[in-house]
């Protein structure tokens, strides 16, 4: 049973895949190396790289680097102040630099909840953005549900589906900024380091103009473990 449902899966994303590139689906990966905090070490962080193409693996026109440190309260809540450089190049004018560079710093609270085998995360951010074309405030709220198919829950050997909504909101008109919407199949290679494949959608919006896209998303986490 778990196979024929773990094989729905993959050509569900498979079938999703191949609806979006007909429609220039991009590309967009992630690698994040995580130190979690606990209760017994309250006190944890993370580096994240992130790149981005308008094609799969072609025109690429975006990277950011961040870090952060982090701080427990208990197993389930947690509080988070990161910095971060993002660039953003035209995909055809690679060569002539980056047409928009931020230096980003942000306060942020996770709190986790679960309900039998289905774990919640609500992550709420508040940004300060110094661009090239001036300073923005923003606020996000992000809201992931991830259910392991194989076990009652995540550990070494879990496939795992994964999925999130997140809005973005300014003080400025139009309020409204941002949405993305993802779903991914993932696996629990170990109990530190886990991988993700999937679709995420962004739709961006603006008072001229919005736009909307799709693209493949690859995601490679490594939780340090500690003792």
């Amino acid at each position: 049973m778990f196979k024929i449902k773990f094989t729905l899966l993959i050509l569900f994303i498979t079938v999703i895949t191949a609806k979006a590139q007909y429609k220039g689906l991009g590309g967009w990966n992630i690698i994040t190396v995580n130190l979690p905090g606990s209760l017994k070490h309250h006190w944890g962080g993370y580096v994240e790289l992130q790149d981005r193409n308008y094609g799969v693996t072609t025109q690429f026109y975006y990277y950011e680097v961040k870090a952060g440190v982090s701080y427990n309260f208990d197993n389930n809540s947690s509080m988070l102040l990161g910095t971060g450089r993002y660039t953003t190049y035209g995909y055809d004018e690679f060569d002539e630099g980056p047409q928009v560079t931020e230096t980003r710093l942000w306060e942020q609270f996770n709190f986790t909840q679960y309900l039998s085998r289905i774990k919640f995360d609500h992550r709420y951010r508040v940004e300060q953005r110094w661009l090239n074309t001036g300073y923005r405030n923003r606020f996000r709220y992000r809201l992931t549900a991830t259910v392991p198919i194989n076990y009652p829950k995540m550990q070494k050997g879990a496939a795992f589906v994964s999925g999130f909504a997140e809005a973005f909101l300014t003080n400025k008109e139009p309020h409204f900024e941002r949405s993305r919407f993802a779903a991914s199949l993932g696996y629990q290679f170990t109990k530190a380091f886990n991988f993700q494949a999937g679709i995420i959608n962004q739709y961006n919006y603006a008072l001229s103009s919005d736009n909307n896209k799709n693209y493949l998303i690859l995601t490679a986490t490594y939780n340090i473990q500690r003792n």
